[in-house]
Protein backbone atom coordinates (compact mmCIF):
# COMPACT_ATOMS: atom_id res chain seq x y z
CA UNK A 1 0.00 0.00 0.00
CA UNK A 2 1.38 3.42 -0.93
CA UNK A 3 2.65 5.38 1.81
CA UNK A 4 1.34 9.02 2.31
CA UNK A 5 2.92 11.74 3.11
CA UNK A 6 1.89 15.10 3.45
CA UNK A 7 4.36 18.29 2.60
CA UNK A 8 4.00 21.58 4.81
CA UNK A 9 5.40 24.65 4.30
CA UNK A 10 4.40 28.60 4.36
CA UNK A 11 6.88 30.73 3.00
CA UNK A 12 8.45 31.47 -0.12
CA UNK A 13 12.10 29.79 0.41
CA UNK A 14 10.09 26.75 1.47
CA UNK A 15 8.28 26.75 -1.57
CA UNK A 16 11.24 27.02 -3.33
CA UNK A 17 13.06 24.40 -2.04
CA UNK A 18 10.43 22.01 -1.21
CA UNK A 19 8.87 22.12 -5.18
CA UNK A 20 11.13 19.76 -6.21
CA UNK A 21 10.70 17.91 -3.38
CA UNK A 22 6.85 17.39 -3.99
CA UNK A 23 7.77 16.74 -8.02
CA UNK A 24 10.25 13.97 -6.91
CA UNK A 25 7.81 12.41 -4.43
CA UNK A 26 4.83 12.71 -6.84
CA UNK A 27 7.38 10.27 -9.51
CA UNK A 28 7.12 7.45 -6.70
CA UNK A 29 3.51 6.73 -7.84
CA UNK A 30 2.10 3.30 -6.51
CA UNK A 31 4.93 3.66 -3.46
CA UNK A 32 3.67 6.75 -2.28
CA UNK A 33 1.06 9.81 -2.15
CA UNK A 34 1.67 13.05 -2.14
CA UNK A 35 -0.39 16.05 -0.57
CA UNK A 36 0.63 19.49 0.23
CA UNK A 37 -0.22 21.86 2.82
CA UNK A 38 0.38 25.37 2.80
CA UNK A 39 0.31 27.87 5.59
CA UNK A 40 0.87 30.99 3.99
CA UNK A 41 2.87 32.54 6.21
CA UNK A 42 3.69 34.50 3.46
CA UNK A 43 1.43 35.43 1.22
CA UNK A 44 1.54 36.89 -2.18
CA UNK A 45 5.01 35.85 -2.43
CA UNK A 46 4.38 32.16 -1.94
CA UNK A 47 1.12 32.22 -4.26
CA UNK A 48 3.67 33.15 -6.88
CA UNK A 49 6.49 30.04 -6.47
CA UNK A 50 3.50 27.91 -6.35
CA UNK A 51 1.80 29.06 -9.87
CA UNK A 52 5.46 28.73 -11.44
CA UNK A 53 6.15 25.20 -10.15
CA UNK A 54 2.68 24.16 -10.47
CA UNK A 55 2.14 23.21 -6.76
CA UNK A 56 -1.50 22.81 -5.91
CA UNK A 57 -1.69 22.71 -2.42
CA UNK A 58 -4.91 20.41 -1.04
CA UNK A 59 -5.09 22.84 2.33
CA UNK A 60 -4.45 26.45 2.53
CA UNK A 61 -4.38 27.60 6.16
CA UNK A 62 -4.10 31.51 5.39
CA UNK A 63 -2.27 32.08 8.82
CA UNK A 64 -0.61 35.59 7.36
CA UNK A 65 -1.75 38.85 9.00
CA UNK A 66 -0.61 42.23 8.78
CA UNK A 67 2.56 42.98 10.93
CA UNK A 68 1.76 39.65 13.03
CA UNK A 69 4.19 38.85 15.57
CA UNK A 70 5.58 35.32 16.60
CA UNK A 71 3.27 34.57 19.48
CA UNK A 72 0.33 35.53 16.85
CA UNK A 73 1.57 33.19 14.04
CA UNK A 74 2.32 31.02 16.35
CA UNK A 75 -1.01 30.34 18.24
CA UNK A 76 -2.57 30.25 14.46
CA UNK A 77 -0.29 27.59 13.30
CA UNK A 78 -0.97 25.42 15.98
CA UNK A 79 -4.51 25.66 15.55
CA UNK A 80 -4.80 24.96 12.53
CA UNK A 81 -2.37 22.02 11.76
CA UNK A 82 -4.17 19.31 13.74
CA UNK A 83 -7.40 19.08 11.90
CA UNK A 84 -4.79 18.54 8.46
CA UNK A 85 -3.56 15.68 10.23
CA UNK A 86 -6.82 13.86 11.05
CA UNK A 87 -7.93 14.29 7.33
CA UNK A 88 -4.96 13.72 5.83
CA UNK A 89 -4.25 10.50 8.05
CA UNK A 90 -0.13 11.06 6.85
CA UNK A 91 2.34 8.12 7.49
CA UNK A 92 5.19 10.87 7.10
CA UNK A 93 4.78 14.54 7.09
CA UNK A 94 7.76 16.20 5.99
CA UNK A 95 8.41 19.82 6.76
CA UNK A 96 11.59 22.59 5.63
CA UNK A 97 14.46 24.39 6.89
CA UNK A 98 14.18 27.13 9.95
CA UNK A 99 10.88 28.99 9.73
CA UNK A 100 8.04 29.20 12.44
CA UNK A 101 5.56 27.07 10.32
CA UNK A 102 8.89 24.65 10.01
CA UNK A 103 8.98 24.38 13.62
CA UNK A 104 5.04 24.11 14.42
CA UNK A 105 4.38 22.05 12.24
CA UNK A 106 6.72 19.42 13.83
CA UNK A 107 5.77 20.31 16.77
CA UNK A 108 2.48 19.56 16.22
CA UNK A 109 2.57 16.28 14.24
CA UNK A 110 4.95 15.67 17.82
CA UNK A 111 2.18 16.15 19.75
CA UNK A 112 -0.10 13.38 17.75
CA UNK A 113 2.73 10.88 16.93
CA UNK A 114 2.81 11.58 13.39
CA UNK A 115 6.68 11.06 12.17
CA UNK A 116 8.52 13.85 11.14
CA UNK A 117 10.83 14.32 8.03
CA UNK A 118 13.29 17.39 8.31
CA UNK A 119 14.31 19.05 4.73
CA UNK A 120 17.75 21.17 5.46
CA UNK A 121 18.27 19.34 8.72
CA UNK A 122 21.54 20.12 10.48
CA UNK A 123 22.17 23.99 9.81
CA UNK A 124 23.79 25.75 12.83
CA UNK A 125 25.22 28.78 13.60
CA UNK A 126 25.69 27.88 17.20
CA UNK A 127 24.41 31.34 18.80
CA UNK A 128 20.84 30.76 19.06
CA UNK A 129 20.12 34.35 18.89
CA UNK A 130 21.78 35.05 15.03
CA UNK A 131 19.73 34.44 12.90
CA UNK A 132 16.60 34.92 15.61
CA UNK A 133 14.41 32.99 15.32
CA UNK A 134 15.79 30.73 13.10
CA UNK A 135 18.43 29.20 14.90
CA UNK A 136 15.99 28.07 17.21
CA UNK A 137 13.40 26.86 15.47
CA UNK A 138 16.14 24.34 13.54
CA UNK A 139 17.46 23.18 16.58
CA UNK A 140 13.88 22.64 18.19
CA UNK A 141 12.26 21.00 14.78
CA UNK A 142 15.57 19.18 14.65
CA UNK A 143 15.01 17.62 18.51
CA UNK A 144 11.06 16.22 17.75
CA UNK A 145 12.15 14.78 13.81
CA UNK A 146 12.16 11.20 13.07
CA UNK A 147 14.01 11.67 9.57
CA UNK A 148 17.02 14.20 9.06
CA UNK A 149 17.39 15.43 5.33
CA UNK A 150 20.92 17.37 6.23
CA UNK A 151 22.28 19.07 2.88
CA UNK A 152 25.43 18.83 3.70
CA UNK A 153 28.25 16.74 5.67
CA UNK A 154 28.99 19.11 7.89
CA UNK A 155 25.04 19.68 8.76
CA UNK A 156 25.15 16.01 9.47
CA UNK A 157 27.89 16.54 11.74
CA UNK A 158 26.34 18.57 13.60
CA UNK A 159 23.32 16.24 14.06
CA UNK A 160 25.55 13.91 15.51
CA UNK A 161 26.76 15.44 17.92
CA UNK A 162 23.04 16.09 18.84
CA UNK A 163 22.71 12.27 19.34
CA UNK A 164 20.88 11.90 16.26
CA UNK A 165 21.58 8.50 14.98
CA UNK A 166 23.46 8.21 11.49
CA UNK A 167 20.63 5.67 10.35
CA UNK A 168 17.74 8.54 10.32
CA UNK A 169 20.20 11.05 8.73
CA UNK A 170 20.13 11.24 4.72
CA UNK A 171 23.03 14.07 3.47
CA UNK A 172 21.08 14.80 0.26
CA UNK A 173 22.63 18.45 -1.05
CA UNK A 174 20.28 21.02 -0.86
CA UNK A 175 17.26 21.17 -2.75
CA UNK A 176 17.37 24.89 -3.85
CA UNK A 177 20.15 23.98 -6.26
CA UNK A 178 17.82 21.95 -7.87
CA UNK A 179 14.99 24.54 -8.22
CA UNK A 180 17.74 26.92 -8.96
CA UNK A 181 19.20 25.00 -11.82
CA UNK A 182 15.45 24.00 -13.85
CA UNK A 183 14.38 27.98 -13.55
CA UNK A 184 18.07 29.78 -14.60
CA UNK A 185 17.37 27.28 -17.57
CA UNK A 186 14.30 28.18 -18.86
CA UNK A 187 14.24 31.09 -21.01
CA UNK A 188 12.85 34.16 -19.50
CA UNK A 189 12.23 37.81 -20.11
CA UNK A 190 12.00 40.34 -17.29
CA UNK A 191 8.62 40.67 -15.57
CA UNK A 192 9.21 44.05 -13.95
CA UNK A 193 9.59 46.65 -16.46
CA UNK A 194 11.87 48.98 -14.04
CA UNK A 195 14.20 46.10 -13.54
CA UNK A 196 13.88 45.71 -17.38
CA UNK A 197 14.84 49.41 -18.26
CA UNK A 198 17.43 49.63 -15.44
CA UNK A 199 19.07 46.50 -16.96
CA UNK A 200 19.46 47.91 -20.26
CA UNK A 201 19.61 51.64 -20.13
CA UNK A 202 21.65 52.46 -16.68
CA UNK A 203 24.07 49.18 -16.65
CA UNK A 204 27.01 50.15 -18.73
CA UNK A 205 28.39 46.70 -20.45
CA UNK A 206 31.68 46.95 -18.54
CA UNK A 207 29.84 47.85 -15.09
CA UNK A 208 29.63 45.75 -12.38
CA UNK A 209 26.22 44.64 -11.25
CA UNK A 210 25.21 43.87 -7.00
CA UNK A 211 22.08 42.53 -5.89
CA UNK A 212 21.42 43.68 -2.22
CA UNK A 213 19.09 41.61 -0.11
CA UNK A 214 18.35 42.63 3.64
CA UNK A 215 15.77 41.26 6.18
CA UNK A 216 17.21 39.48 9.35
CA UNK A 217 15.47 40.56 12.53
CA UNK A 218 18.87 40.88 13.77
CA UNK A 219 19.67 43.27 11.67
CA UNK A 220 16.97 45.49 12.12
CA UNK A 221 17.85 49.71 13.89
CA UNK A 222 21.30 50.24 13.37
CA UNK A 223 22.96 47.35 11.73
CA UNK A 224 20.97 47.73 8.93
CA UNK A 225 21.14 51.77 8.38
CA UNK A 226 25.31 50.84 8.49
CA UNK A 227 24.67 48.54 5.85
CA UNK A 228 22.63 51.17 3.29
CA UNK A 229 24.85 54.16 4.53
CA UNK A 230 28.19 51.68 3.21
CA UNK A 231 25.85 50.95 -0.34
CA UNK A 232 25.43 54.49 -0.92
CA UNK A 233 29.04 55.32 -0.41
CA UNK A 234 29.98 52.38 -2.52
CA UNK A 235 27.52 53.33 -5.30
CA UNK A 236 28.98 57.45 -5.27
CA UNK A 237 32.52 56.01 -4.93
CA UNK A 238 32.41 53.45 -8.02
CA UNK A 239 30.66 55.19 -11.26
CA UNK A 240 30.54 51.77 -12.79
CA UNK A 241 28.90 49.97 -10.25
CA UNK A 242 24.99 49.64 -9.93
CA UNK A 243 22.83 47.84 -7.14
CA UNK A 244 19.25 46.56 -7.65
CA UNK A 245 17.43 45.49 -4.03
CA UNK A 246 14.14 43.52 -4.23
CA UNK A 247 12.95 45.09 -0.49
CA UNK A 248 11.47 43.20 1.91
CA UNK A 249 7.88 44.12 2.94
CA UNK A 250 8.80 44.23 6.69
CA UNK A 251 7.93 47.88 7.92
CA UNK A 252 11.51 47.45 9.59
CA UNK A 253 13.02 46.85 6.38
CA UNK A 254 11.15 48.88 3.56
CA UNK A 255 10.68 52.56 5.89
CA UNK A 256 15.17 52.17 6.35
CA UNK A 257 15.94 51.37 2.72
CA UNK A 258 13.67 54.01 1.38
CA UNK A 259 14.86 56.75 3.74
CA UNK A 260 18.90 55.35 2.70
CA UNK A 261 18.77 54.59 -0.78
CA UNK A 262 16.20 56.29 -2.43
CA UNK A 263 16.99 59.14 -4.72
CA UNK A 264 20.08 57.43 -6.43
CA UNK A 265 20.39 56.72 -10.37
CA UNK A 266 22.81 53.56 -9.62
CA UNK A 267 20.80 51.73 -6.98
CA UNK A 268 17.07 50.38 -7.98
CA UNK A 269 14.99 49.35 -5.17
CA UNK A 270 12.16 47.27 -6.08
CA UNK A 271 9.23 45.36 -4.78
CA UNK A 272 9.58 42.18 -4.21
CA UNK A 273 10.62 40.42 -7.00
CA UNK A 274 8.98 37.29 -8.93
CA UNK A 275 10.74 33.87 -8.60
CA UNK A 276 11.78 33.90 -12.46
CA UNK A 277 12.58 37.75 -12.56
CA UNK A 278 14.48 37.00 -9.18
CA UNK A 279 16.78 34.38 -10.69
CA UNK A 280 17.75 36.18 -13.90
CA UNK A 281 18.65 39.27 -11.85
CA UNK A 282 20.70 36.68 -9.99
CA UNK A 283 22.34 35.33 -13.35
CA UNK A 284 22.99 38.72 -14.43
CA UNK A 285 24.76 40.14 -11.59
CA UNK A 286 28.49 39.94 -10.57
CA UNK A 287 28.16 39.80 -6.75
CA UNK A 288 25.32 39.26 -4.35
CA UNK A 289 25.42 41.34 -1.28
CA UNK A 290 22.86 39.67 1.65
CA UNK A 291 22.03 38.24 5.02
CA UNK A 292 19.67 35.55 3.42
CA UNK A 293 20.43 32.02 4.39
CA UNK A 294 19.14 30.95 0.79
CA UNK A 295 21.35 33.28 -1.07
CA UNK A 296 24.62 31.87 0.14
CA UNK A 297 23.28 28.89 -1.32
CA UNK A 298 21.95 30.46 -4.50
CA UNK A 299 24.97 32.47 -5.53
CA UNK A 300 27.54 30.09 -5.54
CA UNK A 301 25.41 27.94 -7.79
CA UNK A 302 25.66 30.39 -10.32
CA UNK A 303 29.25 31.17 -9.79
CA UNK A 304 28.30 34.38 -8.13
CA UNK A 305 30.57 35.80 -4.79
CA UNK A 306 28.84 36.48 -1.79
CA UNK A 307 29.20 39.19 0.66
CA UNK A 308 27.50 38.06 3.56
CA UNK A 309 25.80 40.63 6.29
CA UNK A 310 26.28 38.50 9.35
CA UNK A 311 28.79 37.74 11.97
CA UNK A 312 28.13 34.26 11.88
CA UNK A 313 26.54 31.53 9.75
CA UNK A 314 24.75 28.32 9.78
CA UNK A 315 26.21 27.71 6.12
CA UNK A 316 30.08 27.64 6.69
CA UNK A 317 30.37 25.71 3.71
CA UNK A 318 30.08 28.29 0.96
CA UNK A 319 33.16 30.27 3.22
CA UNK A 320 35.31 26.96 3.88
CA UNK A 321 34.99 27.02 0.20
CA UNK A 322 35.95 30.56 -0.42
CA UNK A 323 32.94 32.05 -2.50
CA UNK A 324 31.99 33.66 0.49
CA UNK A 325 32.72 36.00 3.48
CA UNK A 326 31.39 36.84 6.18
CA UNK A 327 31.46 40.59 6.41
CA UNK A 328 29.42 41.84 9.43
CA UNK A 329 27.41 44.81 9.33
CA UNK A 330 29.90 47.43 10.06
CA UNK A 331 29.97 50.66 7.68
CA UNK A 332 33.70 50.41 7.22
CA UNK A 333 33.87 46.66 6.39
CA UNK A 334 31.10 46.55 4.61
CA UNK A 335 32.09 49.68 2.43
CA UNK A 336 36.08 47.62 1.99
CA UNK A 337 34.53 44.48 0.63
CA UNK A 338 32.45 45.94 -1.61
CA UNK A 339 35.02 47.73 -2.40
CA UNK A 340 37.52 45.00 -3.18
CA UNK A 341 35.81 43.15 -5.69
CA UNK A 342 35.20 45.84 -7.74
CA UNK A 343 38.50 47.19 -7.37
CA UNK A 344 40.07 43.53 -7.78
CA UNK A 345 39.20 41.33 -10.74
CA UNK A 346 41.35 38.53 -9.80
CA UNK A 347 39.70 38.51 -6.15
CA UNK A 348 35.75 38.54 -8.24
CA UNK A 349 37.55 36.16 -10.73
CA UNK A 350 38.65 33.57 -7.74
CA UNK A 351 35.30 33.63 -5.48
CA UNK A 352 33.07 33.07 -8.53
CA UNK A 353 35.31 29.82 -9.51
CA UNK A 354 35.00 28.45 -6.14
CA UNK A 355 33.44 25.03 -5.85
CA UNK A 356 29.44 25.57 -4.84
CA UNK A 357 29.61 22.69 -2.02
CA UNK A 358 25.85 23.09 -1.76
CA UNK A 359 24.63 20.86 -4.55
CA UNK A 360 24.36 18.69 -8.34
CA UNK A 361 20.52 19.35 -8.81
CA UNK A 362 19.43 15.56 -7.45
CA UNK A 363 19.24 16.62 -3.92
CA UNK A 364 15.35 16.12 -4.28
CA UNK A 365 15.84 12.62 -5.64
CA UNK A 366 17.96 12.07 -2.65
CA UNK A 367 15.05 13.24 -0.36
CA UNK A 368 12.59 10.87 -2.41
CA UNK A 369 15.08 7.64 -2.26
CA UNK A 370 15.18 8.80 1.49
CA UNK A 371 11.76 8.56 2.03
CA UNK A 372 11.41 5.22 0.48
CA UNK A 373 14.12 3.79 2.06
CA UNK A 374 12.58 4.87 5.68
CA UNK A 375 9.41 2.73 4.90
CA UNK A 376 11.76 -0.07 4.01
CA UNK A 377 10.55 0.42 -0.07
CA UNK A 378 14.25 1.00 -1.48
CA UNK A 379 18.46 0.71 -0.62
CA UNK A 380 19.42 3.94 0.74
CA UNK A 381 20.78 6.59 -1.09
CA UNK A 382 24.43 7.37 -1.03
CA UNK A 383 25.28 10.29 0.68
CA UNK A 384 25.86 14.05 -1.57
CA UNK A 385 28.99 15.02 -0.98
CA UNK A 386 30.97 18.08 -3.44
CA UNK A 387 33.74 19.54 -0.66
Amino acid sequence: MAKKILCVFGTRPEAVKMAPVVRALEGAKGRLRVSVCVTAQHRALLDDVLRVFSVRPRWDLGVMRENQTLSDLTRRVVGKIPPVLEKAGPDLVLVHGDTASMFLTALACFHHRVPVGHVEAGLRSFDIGRPFPEEANRRLGDAVSSVHFAPTRTAKENLLRENIPASNIYVTGNTVVDALLWAAGRPHRFANARLRYFLRSAVPARARLAVLTAHRRENFGRPMKDVFSAVRAAAGRFPGLRFVYPVHPNPNVRLAAEKALSGHDRILLLPPLSYLDFCGLLKRSDFVVTDSGGLQEEAPSLGKPVLVLRDVTERPEAVKAGTARLVGTGFEKVLGEISRLVREPETLRRMSGAVNPYGDGRAAARVRDGVLHYFGMGPRPKDFSRI
